[in-house]
């Protein structure tokens, strides 16, 4: 079956805005979607980059970007407000995102993504974090003492320096194959890739 490999960080509008929008692309293509979480500060870190990219530009530009982030919103139909905590620190919700798999990996993360990016909850508080995860069904005590143990963090590392040593210098980033393709807003060609489109210049 056809994949698309889907980075991805709660703390980015720009994965929010991807986190439906990446599945209507890929079951129009016949593809299955890996999630893969990853933490993006770790990423700008290695990459020696500004920590938010989106707060480093003009007044104008930045401008420019928020409405292009509601427009973008708005076209695809999915709530969102900007949240009151920005950035948002989301290394425990991506160590909890890590331990789980499957439907219920994509569940969680959607519900997170929603929380934040249109309900204004502070997930990176783990009083709040443990309430989204019981209103999941999920054990919450469980999921969030693992977070500091050596195995998960190192395996929320080891996803960040998969997506640094393949190319990826933010999120959402998606990938075909060996084929990257970076933000929200190129999803035509992750489905052309999927079709099998080889671009002449990579």
């Amino acid at each position: 079956m056809k994949r698309v490999e889907y980075f991805y960080d709660i703390s980015s509008p720009y994965a929010y805005l991807a986190h439906d929008e990446i599945g209507k692309v890929a079951a129009h293509h016949g593809a299955e979607v890996i999630w893969r979480p990853f933490f993006l500060g770790g990423l700008f870190k290695s990459l020696q980059a500004e920590t938010v990219p989106f707060l480093a530009g003009s007044p104008q530009k930045r401008d420019i970007l928020m409405k292009d982030i509601y427009r973008w919103a708005e076209v695809r139909n999915i709530p969102f407000n900007w949240p009151t905590t920005f950035p948002m620190h989301t290394i425990r919700p991506m160590r909890v995102l890590v331990q789980l798999e499957g439907e219920m990996h994509v569940a969680v993360a959607r519900h997170l993504f929603r929380q934040y990016w249109a309900h204004n909850e502070n997930i990176g508080d783990p009083m709040v974090l443990h309430q989204l995860l019981e209103s999941q069904g999920l054990d919450a005590e469980v999921l969030l003492a693992a977070c500091e143990r050596p195995e998960v963090k190192q395996k929320l590392a080891d996803a960040t320096h998969e997506a640094l040593t393949r190319g990826a210098c933010g999120a959402p980033t998606f990938f075909v194959g060996d084929q990257l393709v970076w933000g929200q807003d190129r999803l035509d060609f992750v489905g052309r890739m999927l079709e099998g489109w080889q671009p002449k210049h990579g």
